[in-house]
């Protein structure tokens, strides 16, 4: 029976050969020629509408296999914010407190109707919560056909099962393979593209090569994660000794803005993978890299950014200041330090649409390597780019001002919810600068009771 077995090792090994052959073929036709050219065929276009017209068919389904269950689908709020009153000032409330429970004293001390105030704030607070709220993935209206948007809605009826078992086989057999492959690729070719220009003695030269080879590579990396992108306003893009500031939901936020140009990355040196890339990176690009020590210098990190910037030659420096991922809801805090340097300023607004996958990176429950899979697994990563006019600080400014008008104008552009709220907290505890703020309005409302009650025996006298 040897004799038999010849035949069909042959045949599979053409088969293998014919498949690898057209794998290979598809992927250098319709994405890496275009990432070299910096075109599009529309075939992602296409795509996306066509993934649109299954997902309004999936929630007509749904909602009808609902009705007929005697279901109520939960619909949570398009951007996770529940509308409230503007709040009253902190003597306004407590006046009415006290007025309502006839608890008014004379003097001014501590009342114990006060407690019930701050109750009802702490619950208020706990309740609709503007800090951990925006660190977990938003509650879809519709379902994009993943559970990890809703466990429930793939079991309402068996055509949707179906369909949902189709994109699974789909998003795991085709569009996983083919896009770790682009980004293999795209990784690969960074690493060895760069230490190659950087030998080349000329500096000119080696930073001409070096831009083409980061966009060729961020391009490549901008199609392994299906990324259909729109910028806005592209008269407004950073330029040369300025510092592009934009909000931050996800490591991806580099390759999404860098695929419309060049810009020099400030960050911490890390090991690994990511390692690597810094170090193929920095041979030909003026990057910043610092140590864990240097990091916690901040008149270092001012010192070196405010060389990058006055060298006119060196490409604009990329910042996220919020210093970690929002799930894109909101914007929070500023870090001042990126706006104590004195130069201009590129905001730019970034918007994520989640109906085709969730970008946010929560990166207290997914590591790196698992977000990317994730990433790659989804539909699409669906996002708009608006380039705000470069700004500038102004006399009598402080660089928080700087920082908090930066951030409004990012919010107003962006559709975002502007948040004073430090991102740190997702992982610390409330400074103890709040808690003494409140305190002190505390305070204030006391002393100021008193003030006006001398007043008044003052004039009586």
């Amino acid at each position: 029976m040897t004799w038999f077995t010849f035949p069909v090792d042959n045949l599979l090994c053409r088969c293998l050969s014919i498949t690898i052959t057209l794998w290979l073929t598809l992927l250098l036709v319709f994405t890496i020629v275009p990432a070299v050219l910096g075109v599009s065929l529309g075939v992602r276009r296409v795509y996306l509408r066509t993934l649109l017209k299954i997902f309004e068919w999936a929630t007509s389904r749904m909602e009808m296999g609902a009705k007929e269950k005697n279901q109520e689908l939960y619909k949570p709020y398009s951007n996770g914010i529940i509308a409230k009153e503007p709040p009253s000032s902190l003597q306004q409330e407590i006046q009415e407190l006290r007025g309502s429970t006839s608890s008014l004293r004379s003097e001014p001390e501590f009342d114990m109707g006060d407690v019930f105030f701050f109750c009802r704030r702490g619950m208020e607070s706990i309740v609709d919560d503007e800090v951990t709220t925006r660190f977990s993935a938003q509650e879809l209206e519709s379902w994009n056909l993943l559970t990890r948007s809703n466990y429930n809605f793939r079991h309402i009826n068996v055509k949707l099962t179906v369909v949902w078992g189709l994109g699974v086989l789909i998003r795991y057999g085709v569009l996983l393979p083919l896009r770790v492959t682009l980004a293999v690729t795209g990784i690969s070719l960074l690493l060895v593209l760069t230490s190659l220009v950087s030998l080349l003695p000329s500096r000119k030269l080696r930073s001409f090569l070096s831009e083409k080879i980061h966009l060729l590579c961020y391009r490549m990396c901008v199609r392994a994660l299906t990324a259909i992108i729109t910028y806005h306003n592209r008269q407004n893009k950073p330029k040369n000794g300025g510092i592009c500031v934009a909000n931050h939901t996800t490591p991806i936020d580099v390759i999404i803005l860098a695929n419309d140009g060049c810009y020099s990355m400030i960050g911490q040196i890390h090991g690994g993978l990511m390692g690597m890339i810094q170090r193929a990176m920095v041979k030909s690009s003026p990057h910043i890299w610092f140590d864990r020590s240097e990091v916690k210098d901040r008149h270092l990190v001012a010192k070196r950014l405010s060389d990058h910037v006055a060298d006119k030659t060196k490409q604009p420096i990329l910042i996220f200041p919020e210093g970690t991922c929002i799930n894109n809801t909101s914007v929070m805090m500023f870090k001042k330090g990126s706006f104590e340097i004195g130069c201009t300023v590129y905001p730019v607004a970034i918007k994520y649409d989640p109906r085709f996958g969730d970008a946010f990176w929560n990166s207290s429950k997914f590591g790196l390597v698992s977000y990317l899979l994730r990433m790659m697994s989804s539909w699409a990563i669906v996002c708009s780019v608006w380039y705000l006019p470069p700004m500038k600080r102004e006399e009598g400014e402080d660089a928080v001002q700087f920082a908090n008008r930066v951030k409004a104008a990012i919010a107003a552009k962006g559709g975002l919810v502007d948040l004073v709220w430090d991102g740190g907290l997702k992982r610390a505890k409330v400074k103890d600068a709040f808690k003494e703020e409140q305190q002190k309005l505390y305070s204030k409302v006391l002393i100021g009771e008193q003030e006006q009650r001398d007043q008044s025996d003052n004039r009586h006298l």
